[in-house]
């Protein structure tokens, strides 16, 4: 094994959890405008699906309140992003 020591250590897992989510007609509507306007502004096709995932680290890092509630839960196999 090298001793070679750099300041990026092992990468955390990376792989995509599988999450399935139901929501009411009119949120699937407003969630593929969206994408539509994204995709208009960008000039890239981008499903919904694929825009969720980003709404939802944007939402949860702009909440101050979760954050500081969750530095109280025990530390048990949870990434820390």
């Amino acid at each position: 094994m090298s001793k070679t020591s750099l300041k990026i250590g092992p990468l955390p897992d990376k792989t995509p959890q599988k999450l399935t989510v139901l929501v009411d007609p009119s949120l699937a509507a407003e969630l593929e405008d969206y994408a539509r306007i994204h995709s208009e502004i960008h000039g890239t096709d981008v499903p919904a699906a694929a825009l969720v995932p980003l709404m939802l680290e944007t939402f949860l890092a702009s909440d101050s309140g979760f954050r500081k509630a969750r530095r109280s839960l025990p530390d048990i196999s949870r990434s820390t992003g």
